[in-house]
């Protein structure tokens, strides 16, 4: 049985921008484990807002990543009632990376900095000491105990605290080498198929693009597979018939919340999807992911370092992702009842005036 500071469970961008700060933070002897090995594939539309860059450059990653990128610069927009809108900015405002190489990317900075990788590892059971988690033990009966448990397995996790029935949207998605789009844009369709969610087209490279749909389905009802490839005939027939799809579609749920709260017991620190922090509107997850895992990061060296108890690290990460999230969460739920009663449609019959335009793209890119 190994002992660590902190051991980490999942190897997405919420593990892997915690094991980084700890390690810009002085913190050493952290583990972090994944059922996986590297590189591998993750169901994502992979978009790092303005918010998810200013991080990257705060983590001294924004370059490494650029260069394995493609900026975004404008948005192709279309409303419910079929309005088509363009907005181009002056400048790049976000990035798009495949998350098989951003995640690479973030998982060889944490090794260089310490942290010691267990592929393969598929978590059973959290370890506890009265009601302190301490460590945990996977499926093979291996046992890792720690001072902290950060737990960062998404969507579906295991190991967070109970918060009561999730809630979740649906999503499904596919690649396609030699679509054709205009350079440096990205398209939202909020058509009445998936609205007030919304299906995407998101360029990975020159030569790739991946397209999805994002929709709610409460009681798993629909056949998400002939949503998508509704949507699919009514935008993309005559780009994706000159165009060679890349792999199998690919599905998965993005688990999400207004309220956040109980991310925290003795021991343990719930970060990204698996405390149901993604966006409400727009599914966007890997902002949400690494901020979690930099403040869940600071609130743990505070408490190894003596410069406070866990209590208060505790309640100040609780406040940081209040503070971080609360609003905007608020906000994409009321963006979602605008969408439903026709507002974005009216905005868009607006949209030709250059404010309007600045106010569209601000509103969606900071939600």
């Amino acid at each position: 049985m190994s002992q660590h500071n902190v051991s980490i469970i999942g190897a997405g961008p919420a593990g892997l921008v915690a094991a980084i700060r700890l390690a810009m933070l002085g913190v050493k002897d952290v583990t972090l484990v994944d059922r996986h090995d590297f590189p591998r594939d993750k169901t994502c539309g992979s978009a790092i807002s303005p918010k998810g860059i200013e991080i990257l450059k705060q983590l001294g990653l924004l370059e490494e990543v650029s260069a394995h990128a493609l900026w975004i610069n404008g948005m192709r927009l279309i409303t419910p009632a079929g309005h088509d809108v363009r907005m181009i900015g002056k400048s790049d405002a976000a990035l798009i990376c495949n998350r098989r190489i951003f995640d690479e990317i973030l998982l060889r900075r944490a090794e260089a900095l310490g942290t010691v990788f267990r592929p393969g590892l598929n978590v059973d059971h959290l370890l506890m000491r009265d009601d302190r988690v301490v460590g945990f033990q996977a499926k093979d009966e291996t046992a890792v105990k720690s001072a902290f448990t950060i737990v960062a397995d998404g969507a579906k996790s295991r190991f967070a605290l109970d918060r009561g029935p999730r809630r979740a949207l649906q999503t499904i998605m596919g690649w396609w080498d030699g679509f054709a789009h205009e350079p440096g844009l990205i398209e939202m369709v909020f058509d009445p198929l998936v609205a007030p969610l919304y299906g995407w087209m998101f360029p990975e490279t020159e030569n790739r693009v991946n397209i999805g749909i994002c929709y709610e389905d409460a009681k798993l009802e629909k056949n998400g597979r002939e949503l998508f490839q509704r949507f699919l005939d009514k935008y993309y027939a005559d780009r994706i018939s000159v165009a060679q799809p890349s792999g199998a579609w690919k599905g998965h749920p993005i688990s999400y919340s207004t309220g956040i709260a109980n991310l925290t017991s003795p021991g343990r620190f719930v970060i990204g999807e698996a405390g149901r922090m993604t966006h409400p509107a727009t599914g966007e997850g890997i902002y949400q992911a690494m901020r979690t895992g930099i403040a869940a990061a600071e609130a743990i060296a505070s408490v190894l370092q003596g410069h406070t108890d866990e209590a208060r690290a505790a309640a100040a990460y609780q406040t940081a992702c209040r503070s971080a999230f609360g609003t905007s969460f608020r906000g994409g739920m009321i963006w979602r009842r605008l969408i439903d009663i026709g507002a974005l449609d009216v905005v868009a019959k607006a949209a030709n005036r250059p404010f309007v335009q600045r106010y569209l793209a601000g509103t969606m890119a900071h939600m």
